[in-house]
């Protein structure tokens, strides 16, 4: 059996990108999976391809800036699947802007997608979560621990769910549910947009990576996810794994 045969898992933001890669691999495992996210055709999508290589998938639009879709998404999940043990928290919009242009609703769209938006998600599945002692994997990010230009609204955001991931874990440990984090690096439509905005900075970037390369969100950043989804990570909460290559703790 696979490591997650009989599991069921929400993934946010699940459409494209680290999302998309971590529901393929989740689903890889034997976890059956919704592929939640705000434009619902992208998660037909990733919900096609999971069936087409023998999983078990479910697509459900669902905006996390809205109580009413984050609560109609975990209905949906247990409706369908019957329980809920892995929640990934990786919805998070993305403004690009230096300190001094950023707007009060730039920070709003941030922190209403991303803690915002995980704290509902998280809210709203925890009796899920208490009843099948599961867990939570929240996406944090590299830029909150190594400040870039242009990054500072989005660094806020992520560093404010690992506080939230940090505290949930403390709080949760009791109900037998772990709360971890991950912040990857990987090749995203992120992180073409980021290359746009600032031309040449992606060779720097790749440079700067011990590893020399770019995660790929499937093969690099989907099997952090089921490790800590995994029953090898029994004894794993309250953390943040970084999945970049080395490039923020050993620049």
């Amino acid at each position: 059996m696979s490591r997650l045969t009989h599991r069921v898992a929400l993934v946010t933001g699940a459409g494209q990108g680290v999302g998309r890669g971590i529901a393929l691999a989740l689903a890889r495992e034997g976890a059956g999976v919704v592929v939640a996210g705000r434009t619902l055709a992208k998660c037909e999508a990733v919900a096609v391809e999971i069936e087409s290589r023998g999983g078990h998938a479910l697509a459900v639009g669902c905006d996390v800036q809205d109580r009413a879709e984050v609560d109609a998404a975990v209905a949906a999940t247990v409706e369908h699947f019957g329980r809920l043990d892995v929640l990934v928290n990786n919805a998070q919009s993305l403004v690009y802007k230096s300190v001094r242009k950023l707007t009060e609703d730039d920070m709003d769209s941030m922190w209403q997608s991303g803690p915002m938006g995980t704290m509902r998600m998280m809210q709203a599945c925890f009796e899920h979560l208490r009843d099948s002692k599961g867990c939570v994997i929240n996406l944090g990010s590299g830029s909150s621990i190594l400040p870039q230009p242009a990054m500072s609204g989005y660094a806020m955001a992520k560093e404010a769910i690992r506080v939230l991931t940090r505290t949930a874990a403390l709080e949760w440990g009791r109900f037998g549910i772990r709360v971890n984090a991950i912040c990857p690096l990987a090749e995203t439509p992120g992180w073409d947009f980021f290359q746009g905005e600032t031309p040449g900075s992606g060779d720097a970037v790749v440079a700067a990576i011990p590893l020399r390369r770019m995660g790929d969100p499937e093969l690099d950043i989907g099997p952090a996810a089921v490790y800590l989804a995994s029953d090898d990570a029994s004894y794993v909460t309250g953390t943040t794994l970084m999945v970049d290559g080395g490039f923020n703790y050993l620049r």
